[in-house]
């Protein structure tokens, strides 16, 4: 496992294990048990996501039978928009701990672009300055609401997790992150499954050479960009292959093979959509 560092020297893992949409409680810990064991360091989640606690209970679990030390884990968690508020931050902050079980946060995002954002910021912010979060940043931030964010607050987010996969490269949010001293971080670094991506006829090729699967493909892609990833599986299997990414390298013929899949649009979410951003702000949590 390869690792980040981020603009306060923070060092991040490469590669992480996400649980979106993983909203039964036994699987999602089962889950994450099994990413701790095939040495998953770091693991993402969300108030939103339902599933704190079955990610705090897997966590506990690990550390309680030596599996891991608390110190080696990077846990991320994140902000929803209906408790974007000065102490709206903080009191949702206290709740996901509490769930988390943790005394202090690795990562923690504000999770959308949208509503009071500044307010939840600052407070954010503070819960950093008092060393209760190791690392501070965004989700889903689009280049334009990213650049303007990152103009105005003082501590500049260290991490916007955005959608990346080799049907959208977003190679230019990538580039105006890094002018910020900002690591880009892949949600959906699979495409959601979209685009045939696990038998894609050019991944699939690639893979043949390298005696990989089209997945591996996929994700070893974005590491060599210096994306951090975040796949998800409730498989042993799979969560076991896509961690198996570490022994091999892509050439630049490799790469610019699949730089060539760009579409240029998402294809599993618009956020410049206005009925998708009235559905996000009426999701309470």
């Amino acid at each position: 496992m390869e690792n980040l560092k981020l603009s306060n020297g923070v060092e991040m893992p490469l590669e992480g294990f996400g649980v979106f949409q993983i909203s039964n409680p036994q699987e999602c810990k089962n889950a994450v048990l099994e990413a701790i064991k095939t040495d998953y360091r770091l693991i993402d989640t969300a108030a939103v996501y339902m599933n704190e606690d079955a990610v705090g209970a897997a966590i506990k679990e690990a550390i309680d039978t030596g599996i891991v030390k608390r110190e080696e884990l990077f846990i991320t968690t994140k902000l929803w928009v209906s408790n974007f508020s000065y102490e709206g931050a903080k009191k949702d902050f206290d709740c996901s701990m509490k769930k988390l079980g943790l005394d202090y946060l690795d990562l923690y995002l504000l999770h959308q672009p949208y509503g009071d954002v500044y307010g939840a910021w600052k407070a954010i912010t503070e819960l950093y300055n008092e060393k209760k979060i190791r690392a501070i940043g965004v989700s889903n931030f689009y280049i334009e609401k990213f650049t303007e964010f990152a103009e105005i607050v003082d501590v500049k987010p260290m991490v916007n997790q955005i959608e990346l996969h080799p049907f959208y490269a977003q190679y230019d949010a990538i580039e105006n992150m890094r002018k910020y001293g900002c690591i880009p971080q892949a949600w959906g670094p699979l495409a959601e499954g979209k685009h045939g991506i696990f038998t894609h006829p050019v991944l699939t090729e690639i893979g043949k050479k390298h005696e990989k699967s089209a997945a591996q493909i996929a994700l070893k892609w974005n590491v060599q960009r210096g994306v951090s990833i975040l796949p998800k599986s409730v498989h042993q299997e799979r969560i076991k292959q896509n961690f198996d990414i570490w022994n091999f390298t892509l050439s630049e013929e490799d790469m610019k093979k699949i730089d060539a899949l760009d579409l240029k649009h998402s294809e599993i979410i618009d956020h410049n959509n206005p009925e998708i951003v009235k559905y996000i702000l009426s999701l309470k949590v």
